[in-house]
């Protein structure tokens, strides 16, 4: 500044007259200066005319700039959603609905005492029907029960929802984010009893119910919070030349009434999976739990009720139904449901699609996997050992994303399973409330029968059983031990078919061949997820990327459905469409094309020449025209193009 007017001062002085008045600033320049002196300089004293319009263009520059640079850093990063959320979170408190939960208090001693029986009572009382009957699969102790409803009683509460979802689907982003920061509180200071019921429940260990239920609940609602409403925002689309006066986009509308068919494996995290994603989206949920896990559903549902209730809301616009198959098949064939959610196995998702096709219902399923995990020969076997183990034996291998295919490279493949052997077969199994155990119950006793045959299977067909392989009959409950299964091959059942338990199956990859790997990864019926390790990214991304997977995670297990940005599914006998992300949120509504115009009082009218009533030789003439001037690629055409258009038109 001060260079420039001391330049300006030796230029005045040499000038005339008629120079100095060329330099004189406007009003403008003058105020704009005075600003930037004022917040740049100390000395804030009006400059000499030439600086004044310098300093001025110079400040009008980098504000334009700064403009300009922050626009798009907001798009790119959304500075903008960032800041309304962060004010948002500080200053809007959410209610506490801890006084209005009564979960019920969860006694390890009692399981211990409680499982006197060897084979859980028929979950239907006879003297009951309209009763289900509820067991803890790790004591078989009787914890309760909860109705078995009619295709009445689920019809009236569809209703219930649709009419409370009328309101619900007015209100703003923020109402619905206040609903689910409500939930989010209640989980986040309420981890321990989440997790025991879990456990009482379904069997789990209260780790596998921490990593299962609670951490990927809280992400779920994480992400909805932080961009939910960015990923239902309209979607502009491009418009062609013929409609440039014309602005088009895509809005998400909500469908309505979501009926959700949730399976038994994360009762906390299925009962609110759908229910998180379909009231953010506007919707209403009706949510068919499994009759395996409806104690724990009941209070957890009851959550989700309190949670909207205590923000001014309708508690009607989610809904649980309890129940067996009928109950579940009431909710697909329902009027009142608009779209159902499906997760269980490719037979009852056949039933499912079954039932809604009279009604051209759209479904979504997610029907289990077999996964694969790979270990090439470059790994480093201490450092994968431990995911080997987690990805088997995570809720005792009851996980729709678990690894069921183990392919370990020939070369490693012997120090692998002596490596393994010993951790598999001393993992403590018993009743998760007490002592501390690293496997827990399986929910369902028909599965473990499953799994024996097919154990039985290949043991007969020529593979190994190292450690396991059948039930453990040293607890009353429902438990099949840890199994390390070596020597599998494609002639087996459990290549192709759904374990679903806590079975290691490795399978060798002969002469370390990548290729050969892929094939073998390929030939089976399921593709949900998947996974590669290798000391080289490039190449475990090389193998992963062949996999006719839905989800493929290079040097890690089960991280896909943490970043809940990304969409859960798969393809083949795993089902298709897709949850999470900003494709499953948007599944949840009507993808509506909206055109509208652009300009004001520029409008589309219908030429002379195709109006009724017709002129073949115009219209053709005209029609022609329109397809050689917007669609021909040679300059002369166009130009004849127009006058066509002129001439018929």
């Amino acid at each position: 500044h001060a260079l420039l007017r001391q330049h300006c001062r030796h230029k005045a002085t040499a000038s005339n007259t008629t120079m100095a008045s060329t330099c004189e600033a406007s009003a403008v320049h003058s105020g704009i200066a005075q600003i930037a002196l004022k917040l740049f300089s100390a000395d804030a004293q009006a400059a000499d005319p030439a600086v004044t319009k310098i300093i001025s263009i110079l400040l009008l520059c980098t504000s334009t700039f700064f403009v300009i640079a922050l626009h798009y850093v907001n798009k790119e990063w959304k500075l903008g959603r960032d800041i309304k959320l962060s004010l948002e979170a500080l200053f809007q408190r959410v209610p506490d609905i801890s006084g209005s939960i009564n979960l019920p208090k969860v006694d390890g001693n009692d399981e211990k005492e409680g499982g006197t029986v060897n084979k859980p009572l028929s979950l239907i009382d006879p003297a009951s029907p309209s009763l289900v009957q509820c067991f803890s699969p790790s004591s078989l102790s009787k914890i309760g029960t909860v109705p078995n409803l009619s295709a009445k009683e689920v019809s009236e509460m569809a209703l219930r929802s649709k009419n409370a979802q009328q309101v619900w689907k007015s209100t703003t982003f923020a109402q619905r984010r206040r609903v689910l920061r409500t939930l989010q509180k209640y989980v986040v200071s309420h981890v321990d009893e989440i997790c025991l019921l879990c456990a009482k429940d379904s069997g789990k260990t209260q780790v596998d119910a921490l990593l299962g239920e609670i951490l990927t609940t809280c992400e779920k609602i994480r992400t909805l919070l932080h961009h939910g409403e960015t990923w239902l925002e309209r979607s502009p689309r491009e418009v062609n030349p013929m409609m440039m006066h014309k602005t088009a986009y895509v809005e998400y509308v909500p469908l309505g009434v979501l009926g959700i068919i949730a399976p038994w494996n994360y009762p906390f995290h299925n009962m609110l999976n759908h229910v998180l994603s379909g009231i953010f989206s506007g919707n209403g949920v009706v949510t068919k739990c499994s009759e395996h896990t409806s104690w724990s559903s009941m209070y957890f549902h009851n959550i989700c009720r309190a949670a909207l209730e205590e923000n001014g809301f309708d508690p009607d616009l989610v809904q649980l139904c309890t129940g067996m198959a009928e109950t579940g098949k009431a909710l697909v064939e329902c009027p009142h449901i608009d779209k159902i959610f499906f997760t269980g196995s490719p037979n009852v998702g056949r039933h499912v699609m079954k039932g809604a096709a009279p009604f051209l219902k759209p479904v979504v399923l997610e029907l289990g996997g077999k996964d694969a995990m790979v270990f090439c020969d470059d790994v480093k076997l201490n450092e994968v050992i431990p995911w080997a183990m987690r990805g088997c034996f995570q809720n005792c291998g009851q996980n729709c994303c678990g690894v069921e295919r183990l392919f370990v490279y020939e070369s490693i493949a012997k120090d692998f399973i002596n490596g393994i052997k010993d951790k598999v077969a001393s993992m403590r199994q018993g009743c998760p409330l007490g002592d501390d155990v690293d496997c827990g119950a399986m929910v369902m006793d028909q599965q473990c029968d499953l799994i024996q045959a097919l154990v039985d299977d290949a043991v007969a067909k020529g593979a190994i059983v190292h450690c396991g392989g059948k039930r453990n009959t040293t607890t009353a409950g429902q438990f099949y031990q840890p199994t390390l299964l070596s020597g599998v091959t494609s002639e087996m059942r459990i290549w192709k078919e759904e374990v679903f338990g806590p079975i290691m199956c490795v399978v060798v990859v002969p002469g370390d061949n990548d290729d050969v790997c892929v094939n073998m990864v390929n030939d089976c019926p399921f593709g949900l997820g998947s996974s590669v390790y290798s000391a080289s990214k490039s190449r475990a991304l090389a193998i992963g990327s062949q996999f006719n997977t839905g989800m493929f995670t290079a040097n890690d297990f089960g991280v896909n459905y943490l970043i809940q940005s990304l969409p859960f599914g798969g393809v083949k006998e795993s089902g298709f469409g897709r949850f999470a992300g900003p494709e499953g949120l948007r599944s949840c509504c009507l993808e509506r094309s909206m055109v509208i115009d652009r300009i004001p009082g520029v409008k589309t009218t219908i030429p002379g020449a195709i109006d009724y009533p017709m002129n073949t030789t115009q219209g053709m003439g005209f029609g022609k025209g329109l397809v050689e001037l917007f669609y021909g690629d040679t300059l002369w055409g166009k130009v004849k193009a127009i006058v066509n258009l002129i001439r018929h038109g």
